[in-house]
């Protein structure tokens, strides 16, 4: 009997503490929605932050509200039922949605990163490299690679014959842990999507390293004020990329297996990170304050 709805796990078997967490997740959902809309409409509107850093600031801030919300919406909602299920259709949309987004913000995160390189070590080309087509391009690539991305790992779930167990030990569609429940041997479809992701997220995390190695060492050769200027973007850039890799690679790095941190790391890079991200911006960046 093929499987038409998977059972997700709660992060508590107490009635209260659910009600505990349904207030304090909201509260943080809230949150991560308000701050990164109001940096998303700051850059609209303000003229002034009409240059490439703050249109993939944007960007990053777009993606960040819909990563949360296709994770984050339906594990608060299940606080306050007592079957916590999803329709497998629902599941897969989740599975493909959450790494559209999750792989577009990686390669968001490289594009900024490359916008840091060329306005700090060719600074008297930025404007000539950095062209409003030039930052679209990079934006629509970002889009498309996770698009892709998502495609390729979605093609081989759904095609798997899911017939007995139902229970994933996550608060979302996990995909790791949902190939898990496929009845049949499913080793070639893991190694495919672990290479694929972990492709997705090694070559960007090293394309960031290169990028921020170099910067660091062409700002040895700059002032003191130009050094310290660039030393306070970098250091939001790179605490923001620790955030968002960590999880990843921790997962990926055992990605069938189960153990009790996964969860944390699931919803640390679903629920905080996403909010994380426009404070750790805006609180060091006189600009955006000033422009809210």
């Amino acid at each position: 009997m093929a499987v038409t709805e998977f059972e997700l796990h709660s992060l508590s078997g107490s009635r209260e503490l659910q009600l505990f967490y349904f207030a304090f997740f909201t509260l943080f959902y809230l949150s991560t929605v308000l701050g990164n809309l109001l940096i998303v409409l700051t850059v609209i509107f303000e003229p002034a932050l009409y240059t490439p850093m703050y249109f993939l600031l944007g960007n990053l801030s777009f993606i960040d509200v819909c990563l949360s919300s296709f994770a984050t919406l339906k594990m608060i909602a299940d606080f306050l039922v007592e079957c916590k299920t999803i329709s497998f259709e629902g599941c897969m949309a989740q599975i493909f949605f959450l790494n559209v987004f999750g792989g577009a913000e990686m390669k968001v995160l490289v594009a900024m990163a490359y916008d840091r390189y060329v306005a700090i070590c060719r600074p008297l080309h930025y404007v000539t490299i950095m062209s409003v087509r030039k930052c679209t391009s990079l934006v629509a690539g970002s889009w498309l690679l996770g698009f892709l991305h998502s495609v390729s790992q979605l093609v081989f779930t759904v095609n798997l014959p899911f017939c007995g167990p139902n229970k994933v030990d996550s608060f979302f569609c996990n995909l790791p842990l949902v190939i898990k429940l496929a009845c049949t041997d499913t080793f070639t479809v893991e190694v495919l999507m672990l290479s694929d992701s972990g492709l997705m997220a090694m070559s960007s995390f090293v394309l960031l390293l290169v990028s921020y190695t170099v910067i660091l060492v062409t700002m040895r050769r700059h002032s003191l004020a130009g050094m310290a200027k660039a030393r306070a973007t970098l250091t939001a850039h790179i605490t923001v990329v620790t955030l968002f890799f960590r999880p990843c690679i921790f997962i990926y790095a055992w990605p069938f297996s189960n153990l009790p941190v996964d969860n944390v790391l699931s919803i640390f890079y679903t629920v905080f990170t996403p909010l994380l991200n426009p404070l750790i911006y805006t609180l060091r960046n006189k600009e955006v304050i000033s422009a809210m």
